[in-house]
């Protein structure tokens, strides 16, 4: 059998909430057209309420498509829906593990109800991965909130799915136990798994997508490569470090300035526009001595905030 070219293919999705009677109504998504390589690390971002949770929930036929068509690996969730959802592993944002199980039953559970025969099941080897393997027999309930994330991960692999879908899973982890995660996530996606991935750290995104989609308001504010996306924006930024520190950013006529740690500040302006030399001659216009200057780049959050900084929420790029 060919494999597909695309791992997830949405369109025309739309997902409508039908009013209550305290809640009105709501468009959730508002014809979503969405294509995930195959073999890509694909980050999808947006603002509280884009609709993120709901796309997902949809693939993991949790929640039913108002219309539009889906397809995962290849197979139409209406017309092949075991099939589409045994191409999946969802890891969600909400803790979810019954602490009466060990993690080692909690994981041979799981892969009995997706039909995975004793011999072919990958329990230990699944606990190791996840740095698990000295607490396989210890209840669920004695892990600590960053162990529970790493077990519903595992939970999320029993089945060997082609597809992982990882909603915000470094949440509550720290440094070393995320880096872990994605020394992992990223050998299974070497290993040819495509990765689905949702995250409030935008460098996270930006160093380990090859594709980002940005959703606002139910709809796909922008679906590019990563280098590109990142190219979107025309403005750069000078950071200034003058002879003495300054407490109050100067006023520079057609530029941007934003204080930073230490006394710097930041200068922002338009690369078709301006250029460094005119930053630093309005920088000494207003008298200040420069000591030391370094430009940069926008980076994801730049874009992010261009591109949904009208939408309510827009402080938090994964909450649904």
């Amino acid at each position: 059998m060919d494999l597909p070219e695309y791992a997830i293919e949405a369109q025309g999705l739309i997902k409508t909430y039908a009013a209550t009677k305290t809640t009105p109504a709501k468009l959730a998504l508002n014809g979503i057209d969405l294509k995930i390589p195959r073999g890509s690390i694909f980050g999808l971002l947006g603002p509280n309420g884009a609709g993120k949770s709901t796309f997902i929930n949809i693939l993991a036929g949790l929640t039913r498509k108002s219309a539009g068509t889906v397809k995962i690996w290849g197979r139409d969730i209406d017309e092949r829906p075991r099939d589409a959802r045994a191409a999946i592993g969802v890891v969600p944002q909400e803790l979810a593990a019954d602490v009466f199980f060990t993690p080692r039953e909690s994981l041979n559970v799981q892969a009995g109800m997706y039909g995975v025969p004793k011999a072919e099941r990958r329990t230990a080897e699944l606990l190791n991965a996840m740095g698990l393997g000295d607490k396989a027999d210890a209840y669920v309930r004695q892990l600590s909130g960053g162990m529970k994330r790493r077990l519903m991960v595992a939970k999320a692999m029993v089945h060997n799915p082609p597809v992982l879908i990882l909603d915000e899973p470094t949440a509550g982890v720290d440094v070393e136990l995320r880096r872990q995660l994605w020394n992992y996530v990223v050998g299974l996606n070497q290993l040819g798994v495509t990765i689905v991935l949702t995250t409030h750290y935008l460098e996270e995104a930006q160093e380990l997508c090859d594709q980002i989609a940005i959703i606002n308001r139910g709809e796909v504010a922008a679906c590019e490569p990563t280098s590109t996306l990142l190219r979107r924006l025309d403005t750069r930024n000078v950071v200034v470090t003058p002879e003495e520190p300054v407490t109050d950013v100067p006023v520079l006529a057609g530029f941007e300035t934003k204080l930073r740690a230490g006394g710097s500040f930041a200068v922002t302006y338009k690369t078709g526009q301006s250029s460094v030399e005119q930053v630093l001659a309005a920088v000494r216009a207003t008298g200040l001595h420069i000591k030391d200057i370094a430009t940069e780049d926008p980076d994801l959050e730049d874009v992010f905030l261009a591109l949904t900084y009208d939408a309510p929420g827009a402080a938090d790029p994964t909450r649904d």
